[in-house]
C-alpha cells in the first residue's frame, strides 16, 4: 500500500469502516428476526450435542468464563434448529461433581451458533473446580478449571504452557495430549487457533472446504478443529488465555489491509465474520463480544503478586506492513514513529498497566517476535521480517525506553507466529551488544505448523550476528511450559517425536532460566 497517500488511505479506511459497522448492525437485525425467539428447555437433538466438548477461561479470584457450544452436525453449521436452547451449567468442588456449589441456566442462540459463555462469580480464589453442562436430557463432559489468586496476594508459584499455531492439515494435536497431561494453572494461546486456507494435499488431515470468508464457513472451521480429542482433552484440563494472530481471519491482514488488497469494505465483512466466529469458539466474556469489525481482545490478569499478564493484539490495530513483503533491509517506513503494532490507545494502556503494576514478572502475551534478529549471516547485508516488531522500530523503541527508564520488574515477552523455537535477550539498543539488557522472549514452536526446512540452516548461520539471540531450533513442533516462582523463571521447550502420525512421545529440547532482578536468559 506504499503507493498512496497515507493520510487520504487512514481517511478513506476510518469512513468505510464507519458505514459498515452500521451496516452490520442492519445485517444483524435481519438475520436475528430470522429466528424464533421462543426458549425450549427439553429440546431434541438430531444427534449428542456437545460435540466440541468443555473449556474455561480467563480466570479471576473470584470467577471464571465456562464455554461451551450445542453442535450435533459440528461441521454442517451444527446442526441446531433455529430456536433457543436452554443450557443448565453445574460447578463443583469435586470432579464427581456431588458437591455442587454454583448452578444456573443460559441460553444458547442461534444468533451465536448456540454457544455459551458463562461469567460465573462467587468462587474461591486461587483453587480448582470442576464443571459441566446439560441441555433436555444431554449431558457434557466434565471440565476441571482453577480461579486466579487474589490480586495482591503472595502467590510462590504459578505453572502454565505457551502455545500457537495450530495448522490442521499439517499435522496431529499430540502435543496437547501432553499438554493435557503436564501439572498446569493455565494455557496461554497467543494466535493462529485455525487457519483459513483450503484443502491442501499431501498433509496427514484436510480442511473442510475452500478457503473461509463468510460467517458459516469460518464456523464450520472452527468445529473442525474442535473436534479433535486431544485439543478438547486441553481445554477440558485447565483455564485457557486466548489471543489471535492472522490466520483467524487471513494470513497477513494489517487492521483493515487485506493480504491481496481487496476493498476495504469486502474484508471488513470478512474480519466481522471471523471476529464472531472466534468469539463464539473461545472462553471469552461477554465483554468480547464484537462490534461488527471490531472486538476489543486485549486485556489484563494478575495471579497475585507474581505475574501480571498483558495480553496484546497486535492485528486489529496494527498499521500497514513496511517495506513490501520479505525479508529485507528496513526502508524508511519501517521508522516512521505514526507506525504501530498495537494502535495508540493499546500502547497507552500497557504502558499504564506495566508502571501500575506490583508484581514480580510482567508478561507480555503476544504474536510476533519482538526481539530484531538479521536473518542474513552476511555482516554488510540486513534481512528482517517487517511482519514482526522488526517493521515497526518506533514503535517498539517507545516500549524499550519505558521499560529501561521504568525499571519495570523482569519482563518478559512470550511470543508464537514462527513456527520455531527461540530465546532472546532483550537489549536496550539490538545494534549494540554491549546495551543494557532490559528483558527476556520466549518464543514458542507452533503445535503442528511447519518452519521451512531450507531455511534452519540459514537462521543457524545468521545467529553469529545476532548475539543476543541465545536459542533457535526449527525442526520440532511442540509448546513451552512456564514454572515460575519469586525467584526465577524456567522455561521448557518441550517437542514431540512427530506430528505425522497420531501418536507421538514427548521430551524437553532444551531449558532457560531466568532469576529474579537480573534480566536475560541463561541455560538451565
Amino acid at each position: 500500500m506504499s503507493g498512496y497517500d497515507s493520510l487520504h488511505l487512514l481517511s478513506t479506511r476510518f469512513n468505510r469502516r464507519d458505514v459498515l459497522r452500521g451496516a452490520g448492525v442492519l445485517t444483524g437485525l435481519a438475520v436475528t428476526s430470522q429466528f424464533s425467539q421462543r426458549v425450549v428447555a427439553k429440546p431434541l437433538f438430531s444427534g449428542y450435542p456437545f460435540t466440541l466438548g468443555v473449556a474455561s477461561g480467563d480466570p479471576l479470584p473470584d470467577g471464571v468464563v465456562l464455554w461451551t457450544r450445542l453442535a450435533p452436525d459440528p461441521l454442517n453449521g451444527g446442526g441446531m434448529p433455529a430456536y433457543k436452547v436452554e443450557v443448565r451449567w453445574q460447578i463443583a468442588t469435586d470432579e464427581n461433581m456431588r458437591r455442587i456449589v454454583k448452578s444456573g441456566t443460559a441460553i444458547a442462540s442461534p444468533s451465536l451458533a448456540h454457544s455459551v459463555h458463562v461469567d460465573v462469580r462467587g468462587l474461591q480464589p486461587n483453587r480448582p473446580y470442576w464443571y459441566r453442562f446439560k441441555a433436555g436430557n444431554e449431558v457434557s463432559p466434565i471440565g476441571r478449571t482453577r480461579t486466579a489468586p487474589l490480586a495482591n496476594q503472595r502467590l510462590n508459584r504459578l505453572r502454565f504452557a505457551l502455545v500457537n499455531c495450530q495448522d490442521w492439515q499439517n499435522g496431529y494435536y499430540t502435543a496437547y495430549k501432553h499438554v493435557a497431561e503436564e501439572e498446569l494453572d493455565l494455557v496461554v494461546h497467543v494466535g493462529d487457533y485455525i487457519y483459513e486456507y483450503g484443502p491442501e494435499p499431501g498433509g496427514p488431515r484436510q480442511h473442510n472446504g475452500p478457503e473461509i470468508v463468510t460467517l458459516t464457513d469460518y464456523r464450520n472451521r472452527h468445529a473442525l478443529y474442535k473436534t479433535d480429542t486431544n485439543l478438547q482433552a486441553a481445554h477440558a484440563a485447565f483455564p485457557w488465555v486466548v489471543t489471535w494472530d492472522d490466520h483467524e481471519v487471513e494470513n497477513n491482514y494489517a487492521n483493515s489491509i487485506s493480504e491481496d488488497n481487496a476493498p476495504v469494505a469486502e474484508f471488513l465483512l470478512r474480519r466481522a465474520a471471523a471476529y464472531q466466529a472466534y468469539y463464539e469458539h473461545m472462553p471469552l466474556r461477554r465483554t468480547a463480544l464484537p462490534n461488527g469489525a471490531d472486538l476489543r481482545l486485549y486485556r489484563r490478569l494478575t495471579y497475585g503478586n507474581l505475574a501480571q499478564f498483558n495480553v496484546l493484539d497486535t492485528r486489529q490495530y496494527r498499521t500497514d506492513q513496511p517495506c513490501e513483503d520479505g525479508l529485507k533491509p528496513l526502508c524508511d517506513a519501517s521508522l516512521d514513529p505514526n507506525a504501530s503494532l498495537t494502535g495508540q490507545v493499546q500502547e497507552r494502556w500497557l504502558l499504564d498497566g506495566l508502571k501500575r503494576s506490583s508484581a514480580r514478572w510482567n508478561v507480555l502475551a503476544q504474536q510476533v517476535m519482538f526481539s530484531q534478529f538479521d536473518f542474513d549471516a552476511r555482516p554488510e547485508v540486513q534481512a528482517l521480517n517487517t511482519d514482526q516488531w522488526d517493521g515497526y522500530v518506533a514503535a517498539r523503541n517507545r516500549l524499550l525506553t519505558f521499560l529501561d527508564r521504568q525499571k519495570t520488574s523482569n519482563p518478559i515477552v512470550l511470543t508464537g507466529d514462527i513456527h520455531s523455537s527461540w530465546v532472546h535477550d532483550i537489549k536496550r539498543d539490538f545494534n549494540n551488544p554491549a546495551s543494557r539488557t532490559l528483558g527476556t522472549e520466549f518464543v514458542s514452536t507452533s503445535i503442528t505448523s511447519d518452519f521451512p526446512t531450507a531455511f534452519i540452516q540459514p537462521v543457524t548461520l545468521a545467529l553469529s550476528n545476532n548475539p543476543h539471540t541465545k536459542f533457535f531450533n526449527g525442526a520440532l513442533r511442540g509448546y513451552v511450559r512456564c514454572d515460575l516462582t519469586r525467584d526465577r523463571w524456567k522455561s521448557d521447550y518441550r517437542v514431540v517425536s512427530t506430528i505425522t502420525e497420531p501418536e507421538a512421545t514427548i521430551s524437553t529440547l532444551a531449558s532457560f532460566v531466568v532469576e529474579n532482578g537480573k534480566p536475560g536468559a541463561q541455560p538451565a
